[in-house]
């Protein structure tokens, strides 16, 4: 009995040494969740955005010429019509814009939109920033290049008088206006007042070295988009070296640039990028009336036989994008299905199927009684290294499947005087994108590679008056065919932008080469 009795003292000591093994676990688990979930409640959204610009000049955005300065400043002063993602337009203060003929439009706001000092957007303001466009050399100049009058009507009604049509005007319409009465007495050149603007954001004080955007409470679409973000720092730096040691120590959140060896400057760690297609877009232009080049199917082969991604690889490092087409940068219009591939191949079958053969290490063919040899000049501007350079990548291509190349080195002023006569066989040559999608100069009449086909000219003239986003869509699929059946130029690549963001900053980076701040009120830091 009595060793039952210590068997039983025993057994429970055990089961009591168990019991508190248990809880001191169960408690020391508990009090690491309770840690955890304290971590988490304590992670605080930063409501404070830190940017750079270099080489600042002014925040009024029809005087600045400083890229980042104009980018920044659409989220204080908004345009007539604004750019969406895919670069489709979308009224912004218009509230309607009405084309009244080929060279008129009248354009409605609403007047109960705020300027940021509470006075309100009347149709003034429109006649008085138009007024200061025609009148100075702003980056903004060439929108209204073409507008001879703007009527006020009332005050909330403008009529804008063109001197020709201008296909798809509404792209020229997203110029930012600025109040007319804030200027009143003002010489707008010199003024020294902070500008004013009816965005999301407002400035709120400058400095030497900072500028404040504070989140603008008169602001018309504040009850339908309302920022996390409240304050913008914008700090200066003289040069955008300095900027990107800035980004480095962790001073800026965000940042764009075209700088093909950044990450010699920040490194590779510590941020996130985003690749955005530019708009300087280059091309092989051909002189669709020379006697050689007049047969599409010597276009079509030069089209198949350029590796365009060695082009991008070797010469530009990899910092452009191939391109396909003038619209390819991101335009809605443009689908990425219609893509062309490199097969020498069938460069080779293109020209058999045509009529040529290959004799003596060379392609020849016969033709109102005269012998053709593919034999061609590529002329291109001397003082363009890079385009020089892809000459050469572009003879030695051809070359291997037997058509014969001669690089014309011209000086800047003989290049400009082909542009004019279009006096050339074959021409590198390149253009900066409008963000319209108007194609009449690749493709209208007195074009660059004197291409002439009846069906795209009547083409372009209906796409000029068509609303229908899903017909405007079947218009230029139609047109993309015939250029991939015609080639009457060769769509090489265009250049790269970069948006660069912390890893601290929060939220999806959507921007295009129009804006990098879309969808800014969901970022945060953190």
């Amino acid at each position: 009995m009595k060793s039952n009795f210590f068997k039983y003292i025993f057994i429970l000591f055990v089961v009591g040494i168990i019991i508190f093994a248990i809880y001191t676990i169960y408690f020391k688990e508990e009090k690491t969740e309770n840690k955890i979930e304290e971590v988490v409640q304590e992670t605080v959204e930063i409501k404070d955005l830190r940017l750079g610009i270099s080489n600042f000049d002014t925040m009024n955005p029809l005087l600045s010429n400083n890229k980042e300065v104009l980018n920044i400043d659409k989220l204080i002063f908004e345009p007539l019509i604004t750019i969406k993602e895919n670069y489709q337009t979308e009224l912004c203060l218009a509230s309607e814009c009405s084309k009244t003929s080929n060279t008129s439009y009248v354009i409605k706001i609403d007047n109960g939109r705020k300027w940021q000092d509470g006075s309100p957007l009347i149709a003034k303001d429109i006649q008085f920033t138009i007024d200061r466009l025609k009148e100075g050399n702003s980056i903004y100049s060439y929108n209204v290049e073409k507008v001879t009058s703007v009527e006020i009507l009332d005050s909330s009604t403008v009529k804008i008088n063109l001197s020709e049509e201008v296909p798809f005007f509404e792209y020229n319409l997203t110029f930012p206006i600025l109040p007319n009465n804030y200027y009143l007495g003002e010489d707008f050149n010199t003024s020294t007042k902070v500008p004013i603007g009816t965005g999301m954001f407002q400035i709120s004080s400058i400095d030497g070295s900072n500028i404040t955007l504070t989140k603008n409470e008169k602001w018309w679409n504040k009850n339908e988009v309302d920022s996390k973000i409240e304050t913008i720092q914008i700090k200066l730096y003289s040069e955008i070296g300095e900027l990107y040691n800035s980004f480095k120590l962790g001073n800026i959140d965000i940042f764009t640039t075209a700088n093909s060896n950044l990450e010699q400057y920040i490194g590779t760690i510590g941020y996130a990028k985003t690749e955005v297609k530019g708009r300087e877009f280059d091309y092989l232009a051909f002189n669709c009336q020379d006697f050689i080049l007049k047969n599409k199917e010597v276009r079509k082969a030069i089209s198949y036989a350029l590796d365009k991604t060695n082009i991008v690889s070797s010469i530009y490092n990899n910092q452009a994008y191939v391109a396909e087409f003038p619209l390819d940068y991101g335009n809605y219009l443009y689908k990425e299905s219609n893509l062309q591939t490199y097969n020498i191949e069938e460069a080779k079958k293109i020209l058999l199927e045509g009529g040529w053969e290959y004799k003596y290490n060379r392609w020849q063919k016969t033709e109102e009684n005269r012998t053709l040899r593919l034999t061609l000049t590529l002329t291109v501007d001397s003082s363009n290294e890079r385009r020089v350079a892809v000459a050469e990548n572009m003879k030695a291509q051809l070359e291997q499947i037997g058509i014969k190349v001669t690089v014309n080195k011209v000086s800047n002023a003989n290049y400009q005087k082909i542009l004019q006569s279009k006096n050339y066989q074959v021409l590198l040559t390149g253009v900066y994108n409008s963000y319209s999608p108007d194609i009449t100069f690749f493709f209208g009449q007195n074009n660059l590679e004197n291409y002439d086909n009846t069906e795209i000219i009547q083409l372009l003239n209906e796409v000029k008056t068509i609303t229908d986003v899903n017909l405007l869509k079947q218009k230029y699929e139609r047109i993309v065919e015939i250029y991939q059946d015609d080639k009457p130029f060769i769509s090489l690549y265009r250049d790269k932008q970069t948006i660069v963001k912390s890893q601290n900053l929060t939220g999806e980076i959507i921007g295009n080469n129009y804006f990098t701040y879309y969808r800014l009120e969901n970022w945060y830091r953190i």
